[in-house]
């Protein structure tokens, strides 16, 4: 055994067989590491350990009953199999090793402020979240992914943790899916045909009904952006921003949060929803807000801001998000359609001043110009729901 200790927290690595001719042994050295270190959590990281017997378990047993806060990381699939046969997965903390994974080389299909989505081959798709400790993220967007499946939507269920580097990953089926970005890169004259695939799939989403406190509000995450952005803006148009995102009726129905191109996926006949980790419920003029952003807001002064994200040449993203709105709004006229553009560049900016501001303070111009467009927008609207 080898034991690490850092930030309060002792580490102890095992590596071999524990068995009844060591356990005993195994016990002492338990004891004598400890003693070093008596203050902080304790882990056990058993990435080598082989095999354990039940003189070893109860080694571990002893331990617990002293170690209220005790974690084992790292367990090959046969050791943790014989905690969880013996019901020790039941009383304490216990994880499985994750499979190790590179993504050199692989196709880079998109890219969110969480993590990086690669595709490891026709088959299979792995998104690299950025955060070093993103388990809980993980496991959030899983359930997720699940929840929006069971409630009719199609989504890329993911079936595996695994690490890449040091990051985690989660490994996604998508079966020579395409993304709908790159089926109207590949075949441009046939554009209209994905836009139109990306909109019913827009309106399939937004005609889901969620169980209530099953997912976060958009509107709660718009009035943060406003509040934040309090001392920002002159006192009037924050009043009038903060009174128009508060006067938006909440909803119960499904929102994705993320919604472009490269998150959906297409392969025989079928179009498949992808990156789940933003889910809210809300009223359609926040998706529509971040989909302008997407397509539109954030390369207004540097279109390769949204060439770079998208993909997609900046004419072809004007144009997407134009067909978009055409065809989500198809039984409606200009005058509607325009309002709703309109209504939609208010909350985006808003979201935009608030995150330049916040990650790029020096980009000066931009937030001037965020601004001034926020500022001339909220004086002349009157209300935001779609």
């Amino acid at each position: 055994m080898n034991s690490k200790f850092e930030n309060n927290v002792l580490t102890i690595y095992m590596e071999g067989n524990v068995d009844t001719t060591n356990a005993e042994a195994v016990g002492a050295e338990f004891e004598s590491i400890r003693a070093e270190h008596p203050e902080g959590q304790l882990i056990l990281d058993l990435e080598d350990l082989h095999y354990i017997s039940s003189a070893g378990l109860r080694q571990i047993l002893r331990l617990k009953k002293r170690e209220k806060d005790l974690k084992l990381i790292n367990c090959s699939s046969e050791v943790y199999e014989v905690f969880d046969m013996t019901g020790f997965a039941e009383m304490m903390d216990i994880s499985k090793a994750y499979r190790k994974m590179s993504v050199d080389g692989c196709e880079k299909i998109g890219e969110g402020s969480n993590g990086i989505v690669y595709r490891l081959n026709p088959d299979t798709i792995i998104k690299v979240y950025k955060n070093s400790d993103a388990l809980d993220d993980i496991k959030r967007e899983r359930e997720l992914a699940k929840t929006a499946l069971v409630m009719g939507v199609n989504t890329a269920i993911p079936f595996d943790v695994v690490k890449v580097g040091d990051k985690y990953g989660s490994v996604f089926e998508l079966l020579s899916a395409k993304s709908l970005t790159k089926l109207m890169i590949e075949d441009p004259e046939n554009k209209d045909k994905y836009i139109k695939i990306f909109a019913d799939m827009l309106k399939e989403i937004h005609s889901t009904p969620v169980k209530e406190g099953l997912l976060p509000s958009a509107k709660k995450t718009a009035m943060g952006w406003v509040e934040w952005l309090k001392e920002h803006l002159p006192a009037k148009t924050y009043e009038k921003l903060h009174a128009l995102v508060d006067a938006v009726p909440e909803s119960n129905m499904m929102l994705h949060g993320d919604y472009h191109t490269n998150n959906v996926h297409y392969a025989n006949g079928e179009a498949i929803l992808i990156d789940m980790d933003t889910l809210s419920t809300g009223n359609p003029i926040f998706e529509f807000a971040s989909i302008y952003l997407a397509y539109k807001g954030y390369g207004e002064l540097d279109h390769s801001l949204v060439e770079d994200f998208i993909k997609l040449d900046w004419e072809t993203a004007n144009y997407t998000f134009e067909k978009l709105v055409d065809l989500y709004f198809e039984d409606k006229d200009e005058a509607y359609k325009n309002e709703v553009k309109e209504h939609a560049r208010v909350v985006g900016y808003t979201r935009a001043l608030r995150r330049t501001i916040k990650r790029h303070p020096e980009s000066v111009d931009l937030i001037e110009y965020y601004k001034k467009q926020l500022i001339d927008l909220v004086e002349k609207t009157d209300s935001l729901a779609v």
